[in-house]
């Protein structure tokens, strides 16, 4: 009995966070990516790295660094992340988009505030251009928290939360397994997001312990003038995450509660983006009650009005000038009231 109490005390503590880096034909940034978790030196991670079927070298490059690396058929980020996970034991996942990279103590950090209790931990990430330089305010602005209840309410009213991009999250393991039926998403970071107030608390921190890179290939389109395409996809996809959404709220008692996708202010917005990209008159029962649902948000009154006003201003205005204002807003870096009267006119 000594012998095996002895042998069990020598046997190493499972990790308690894996990172999960998949990749299709980022070889020019892969490495970063790598590097910003493999020099943190933390015992408590595991790193997988998964090659999405590249055919740009990512492969070569992601072979030169002492990671578990797999190398599968393209299948999208979303499969080649549930596939990076299943190779991986610890509890919680961050799931790094390979063109993104962690700062420096920031696992270490994340670890200190992760315990069964959590479903998500989430810290705003630095805008950088595809060199690395800071361009803009940390994405989004987050405060400090764990929340137990109020992001599920959030949920229910709206579809929705402030939740950062992808590299911005950490979600608890078995959470993950509601990714195995998102087959309509070629992404990780959607239903996962906006389900896991319903299965855990919601820990936020306020530090930027990431870098988003913005370039011409993000997959969110941001950073490029307003598309239409981008705009129908993002709309599709909302709607299909909604449905999920509510098909994993049923179990729980929770979908009837759920905030049909047409009232959201998500779909209404980008309804009226879209109507301008495609340069159709914006319909002032869209835009009405899409100012009704802001007013009745949680923002400041100055901010609902600025949205407000912004959004008046974009039905408006001839649709070059429209396009030109949300293009602006849209835009990665830096904006301003000057700034946007110069885009405008």
């Amino acid at each position: 009995m000594t012998k095996q109490k002895n042998a069990a005390a020598l046997q190493p503590a499972p990790p308690l966070l894996a990172v999960v880096i998949a990749c299709f034909n980022y070889a020019d940034y892969v490495e970063d990516a790598i590097r910003s978790v493999l020099e943190q030196k933390c015992d408590d991670c595991e790193l997988v790295v998964v090659d999405d079927g590249s055919t740009d070298g990512s492969w070569d490059v992601i072979q030169r660094h002492p990671v578990s690396a797999y190398r599968i058929s393209n299948c999208g980020q979303r499969a080649a992340c549930f596939y990076g996970l299943s190779r991986t034991q610890a509890p919680f996942v961050l799931f790094l988009d390979a063109d993104d990279t962690l700062a420096p103590g920031s696992l270490a950090t994340m670890m200190a505030k992760l315990d069964e209790g959590v479903a998500k931990l989430q810290f705003p990430l630095l805008r950088t251009d595809r060199n690395g330089a800071i361009i803009g305010e940390p994405v989004p602005k987050l405060a400090a928290f764990r929340d137990a209840g109020a992001l599920a309410q959030s949920v229910l009213r709206n579809g929705t939360y402030v939740s950062p991009p992808t590299s911005g999250n950490v979600f608890r393991r078995d959470l993950c397994a509601i990714l195995r039926d998102a087959t309509y998403d070629h992404a990780v970071d959607g239903v996962l997001l906006f389900a896991a107030p319903f299965f855990g608390d919601i820990v936020s921190l306020s530090t930027p312990l990431g870098r988003y890179r913005v370039h011409d290939r993000n997959d969110s389109g941001l950073g490029r003038p307003l598309d239409a395409q981008i705009l129908r996809r993002e709309i599709a996809r909302f709607v299909d995450r909604m449905d999920h959404l509510r098909r994993v709220l049923e179990p729980i008692g929770k979908a009837a509660d759920l905030v049909a996708v047409d009232e959201t202010q998500f779909f209404l917005e980008r309804s009226i983006y879209l109507a301008i990209a495609e340069g159709r008159r914006v319909s002032p029962m869209t835009l009405w009650r899409l100012v009704k649902k802001i007013g009745a948000g949680d923002n400041s009154l100055t901010t609902k009005g600025t949205m407000a006003v912004f959004l008046f201003l974009m039905a408006i205005l001839p649709n070059r000038h429209a396009r030109r204002g949300l293009s602006y807003r849209l835009d990665a870096g830096k904006r301003s009231m000057r700034g946007l009267l110069r885009a405008l006119f």
